[in-house]
Formats: C-alpha cells, structure tokens, sequence
C-alpha cells in the first residue's frame, strides 16, 4: 500500500500528507478469558511447586527422623536381648548368633553387624552372615552404606557378678534399600505419598482451569455484552442497552452505561432538533426579508416606509437572536464579566415589577410582587445587571405563556445563606418528561410551539448560564394546565469557584 510510504514522506516534505481511514487489526493476542484460565491454572501450578518444595525441605527431614527414631529403636530393641543371652554365659554363643541370624532373615531389607568389645567381627551381613562359627549361614550380602549418618547403632552391655556394666559388643543396622535408614515399607511409603501429591497438584491444575474458565466466562460475558452494545450505538443504534442490573461492580457498570446511553441518545435527538430550530429560526425572518425585497424589486410591491418597515422588524427580530446567542456563547465561555456589588434585591425585583406591569395588564394579566424576606432592604452581593437580565427572561416567558386572566406572581424570599427570586404563573404548565430539556438552547415544548407568540429560544438558557456563574441554583415546578414556578438561589455572599486543577 502507499499510504504506509506516504506517511513517511510526509515527515520530510511539508506539503505531502496522508490519511487512512482503514483501521489498523489489532495483535493477535490471547482471548481474556484464556489468559485468565491459564492464570488460575499457573497460580495451581505453583501452589503445587511451593508444596513440593516445602514437603522436600520439612516433610522429608520430618520423616526421616521418624524412620531413623524407628530404626534406632529397633537395634536398641535387639541389642538389649543380645546382651540378657550374653549374661546367661558371658560368652558369644551359638544361641545369640543363631538369634541374631534369624532376626536378620525376618527384616530381609535391614543389613547388621555384630562385634565384640575387641572389635571383631561376630555377624556381619556384608560377609554373609556369622563369621566366627564353623557352620554356614544363609547369605544376605548386604553391602553396608559409606555415609554414617546413614547407620544407626547400639551398644550390648552385661552387668558382671560384681554388678558392673561392661561394654561387651556393638550392633549396627542399615537399610539395604538406600543410603537413608528407610526399610522397603517406609521407601514405598513416602514414594505413594510424593504419588499422591502429584496426582493432588494435577487435579488441583484441572480444576483450576475449569474454575478459572466458568469465574471468567461468567464475568466476559457481560463485558461482551456492553462491548455489543458500544458496538450497535457506535453504528447508529441508539435504542441498544445492555439490560444489566445488580448491586456488584459489573451491574453498576451496565447501569451507568445504559444510563450514558440514554443520555446520548436524548442528546443526539437534541442535537437534531437544535440543528432544526436554528434553521428554522433564521430562516423565518431571512424569508421575510428576502421575500419582501424580491417583491419591490419585481415592482410587485413598492419601496415605501411599510414595506421598508416590515424589513426592518425582521431584521431587528434576526439580530436580537444573534445576539442573544452571542451573549448565551460569552456566557458559556465565562468571558463576560461579573461586576459584583452589594444590591437590594428587594428593590430590584419590585423596580422589575414596576416597569412590566401595564405590558401585563394591556394583555389582560395580573403581575404582583411580594416580599417574603420580612425586610423593607434586603442586600445581596450580586452582578445587578445580569440578575436583572434573568428575571426580565422569566418575567417574559410568563407573560408568553400564561392566558388572559392569569396571574403571575414575582417573589423574593431568604434562608440562612441564600436570597430567592422567582416567578410563578398560571400557564399552560409543562410536561413532565420536558422539564429536564427546559434550559436547553432553542428548546420550547409543542404546546408553545402552537403559540404564534414565540420566543427566541435561549431565554432560559441564558438565565440558567447566569445563575451558575453566580453559584447559585434555578429550579423549576410545574404541572400541566395548572402552571409554573421557576426559582433562583443565589449565595447572600458571592464567593469564586476555585479553578480545578
């Protein structure tokens, strides 16, 4: 391909540059659910190698202190009888040898030697057997190990007719089978228990896996799921949710995400419907104009103060609204400006009553004000100016909307730390699934929309960017054909918000 080339061209030369729309294949990797089997089945593993390892270090010393404790015990065991036969004559006789022989053909896999205070030998396995007798012994050939640890041994003591303890041989066994002191029983032993735990370990693997496979597949599937869902609403399915649902991580998940979703999808639907009221808006008057201009042009019409005037209306109508979406955008941008000061909004509120009350009245509407902060003056650190701007916005979105013999109702309360500013009308009202779209730009509900008197759209907008520059709140109540209440709270004290790093 030349895209790949062209890319690296476009480093050297300014004016070459490239674009691909064709997304890069991922790596093939491993699936996650893989990984995450083989992680179970790697963390048995070495679960498994840890037990080994801990079993060849304490296990086997643990063990082969007992068989040696066993073995020991055992000589002791034969050297005590040695030593009651050799008592009986204090000689070596045929009786104690032909004992000892018998005891050595009994443990096939344990190899002795028995010699005397002289250091001669009397029975000796590694010899065949009983060395100083004339008669044969049953060979054994039992080669005795070169490690001394690995033997064990006891001395035969006679107590003498003058009761003294004399050391008169000594008795040493070893096992045939390896340099340990491990009979045949204690080597099959611990062989079926390094068994065991093998088959323990590789059982423990299997199950692992198995284990790690459902825990995974129980939580892939639900990222699968959202995974699908980002999929559908990235191709143009904005209905698409996951439907998930639970108190755990993975349920919270789907619920934010849906809840993302639903969001998006109201947004873009706004998105649209915003696109179309600017259109339409700007659209209205440019007809106008364009018609009536078209008109004295054709000579259809004359070029008279009426018609000239009716340019002029529609041209004063475009230019209020591009205006009004020029000081929402500033608004919105923070860069005009707050003159704070200390105001009676008492009578700001009264003032703004004041001026629109005949404009009510030739419309067959009540406007009354009251003042429920108990006080004639009541001072608020506010931007007088911008606060005015917002209430004449409220005031006439009720003079709009509300019918002939209404009444609207100008308020201003307190609390603790906050003033209160509202408007209440007797209007049409609003519906309840509308009211979270109020404040949006170009937004107005159907009902008003069958009004011939509109307005521009951004009023609320606007009022809504000014209260929170002020760091206050703006709430609305309404019910349809009943009416509604918007309400500003504003701090007593201004106070910046601080910028988040």
């Amino acid at each position: 391909m030349h895209v790949g080339r062209d890319a690296r061209e476009g480093s050297t030369e300014s004016n070459v540059s490239s674009y691909n729309t064709i997304k890069r294949q991922p790596r093939s990797t491993l699936k996650y659910s893989t990984r995450m089997t083989l992680s179970f089945a790697m963390t048995a593993v070495m679960t498994a190698v840890v037990l080994s390892v801990v079993l060849a270090f304490v296990w086997e010393g643990q063990f082969q202190s007992y068989t040696r404790a066993n073995m020991q015990r055992l000589v002791q065991q034969t050297a005590d009888t040695l030593s009651q036969q050799y008592e009986e004559t204090f000689s070596w006789t045929d009786n104690a040898l032909s004992f000892l022989e018998s005891t050595s053909d009994s443990m096939p896999e344990v190899g002795m030697r028995l010699v005397d205070e002289n250091g001669e030998a009397l029975y000796d396995d590694a010899s065949g057997g009983i060395v100083t007798l004339e008669h044969a012994s049953r060979t054994k050939r039992l080669i005795p190990p070169l490690v001394e640890n690995s033997v064990v041994s006891a001395e035969i003591i006679a107590n003498t007719k003058q009761h003294m303890h004399v050391v008169v041989g000594k008795l040493t066994f070893w096992s045939a089978s390896s340099d340990a002191l491990l009979t045949q029983t204690d080597s099959t032993f611990r062989t079926n228990s390094y068994a065991a735990i093998v088959t323990a370990a590789s059982l423990a693997v299997v199950f692992a896996c198995i284990i790690g496979y459902v825990a995974t597949r129980a939580l892939t599937m639900p990222i699968k799921r959202i995974t699908t869902t980002a999929s559908q609403i990235r191709n143009g399915d904005l209905t698409a949710r996951t439907e998930l649902s639970g108190s755990d991580e993975i349920g919270r998940l789907g619920e934010t995400f849906d809840d993302m979703a639903t969001t998006l999808e109201r947004d873009i639907k706004l998105e649209h419907r915003l696109t179309s009221d600017v259109a339409h808006e700007l659209r209205t008057p440019l007809m106008a104009m364009q018609a009536t201009v078209e008109a004295m042009q054709d000579g259809v019409m004359p070029a008279d103060q009426d018609n000239l005037a009716t340019v002029a209306v529609e041209v004063r109508r475009l230019s209020r609204l591009v205006d009004a979406m020029l000081r929402l955008s500033r608004m919105e941008n923070g860069t005009t400006p707050l003159r704070m000061e200390k105001c009676d909004v008492v009578a700001l509120a009264s003032d703004l009553v004041t001026v629109h009350v005949q404009l009510f009245q030739d419309n067959g509407i009540t406007l009354s004000f009251e003042n429920e902060t108990g006080h004639q003056k009541f001072m608020a650190e506010l931007d007088p100016d911008l606060i005015r701007e917002a209430m004449v916005n409220l005031i006439s979105n009720a003079l709009r909307y509300t019918p002939d013999g209404g009444t609207v109702w100008v308020r201003v309360g307190r609390d603790r730390r906050n003033v209160r500013l509202s408007v209440q009308d007797t209007g049409m009202g609003i519906a309840k699934e509308d009211i979270p779209r109020v404040f949006s730009r170009f937004w107005r509900s159907d009902a008003s929309r069958e009004r011939v008197a509109g307005g521009l759209g951004v009023g609320l907008a606007l009022t809504k960017e000014i209260v929170d520059r002020h760091n206050g709140t703006i709430t609305v109540d309404s019910e349809e054909g009943v009416g509604t209440t918007f309400t500003l709270k504003l701090p007593i004290t201004h106070r910046k918000k601080q910028k988040q790093s």
